[in-house]
């Protein structure tokens, strides 16, 4: 799980990483044969049983760096990932950060790049709201208005969906399965966890090589029982 990719310094919710730890990242997993994919690749690759030595990468929040600072990395290394967008909030900023340095956010044509190069897009509602606040109007909103907005933008299928702040709830998860989503991206969902609340690992700019192997060993223990195929990173 990451979200910007900078050499900004002030970063008080620590959400960046900066282009050369990405590298170092990405570097890391390709030697242990390792293979950065989008979520659904990934998932799509488990259901045949050929997941094996894939991960999956996400980008939350969809900064505009994405395309400048981590695309040229992943194709670099081969790579591909999902990148969970606001479709409220192209070409806006992160302003539900309120104490941090304002990060621009992608473009619709930052986006339309990012599918062009092969990365998956998915949602991440409208606004960078927590769902579980939401009436159900609200909620049923953000969820099928983002998916609508992004396929119109992508001219593709939308087929996940990022929960803002990791938060969820029973009403939010079968809100996006009904939305028509295949999968939803979590955090630590605990007993929800699913295809529909995938937990995932964060990563860093503290996460050199050797916190990446602790963390890849530590991670089978956070999925709970659920589904071979369901786990991503």
């Amino acid at each position: 799980m990451y979200h910007s990719v900078d050499d900004c310094t002030d970063d008080p919710y620590n959400v960046t990483v900066t282009p050369e730890r990405l590298r170092q990242q990405l570097s890391w997993l390709r030697s242990r044969g390792l293979r950065g994919v989008g979520i659904s690749e990934l998932l799509d690759a488990r259901r045949r049983g050929v997941g094996r030595g894939l991960v999956g990468l996400t980008f939350d929040d969809g900064y505009g760096d994405f395309v400048e600072n981590a695309l040229p990395l992943l194709k670099h290394y081969e790579c591909s990932a999902t990148v969970f967008v606001l479709a409220g909030r192209l070409g806006g900023d992160n302003a539900w950060d309120a104490g941090g340095p304002r990060k621009p956010l992608l473009t619709a044509q930052g986006i339309r790049l990012a599918a062009a190069a092969g990365m998956e897009i998915g949602s991440h509602g409208l606004m960078h709201v927590d769902l579980t606040r939401l009436d159900d109007p609200g909620r049923r909103a953000e969820i099928q208005r983002s998916r609508d907005r992004i396929a119109e933008l992508t001219g593709g299928a939308v087929r996940g969906f990022c929960y803002p702040y990791g938060r969820v709830d029973p009403r939010t998860v079968e809100a996006v399965r009904r939305a028509g989503y295949r999968y939803g991206c979590a955090v630590s969902p605990g007993p929800l966890a699913g295809v529909y609340a995938m937990p995932r690992v964060f990563v860093g700019q503290r996460d050199a090589p050797w916190r990446l192997e602790l963390k890849r060993r530590i991670h089978p223990g956070r999925r709970h029982a659920w589904r071979a195929g369901e786990a991503a990173r």
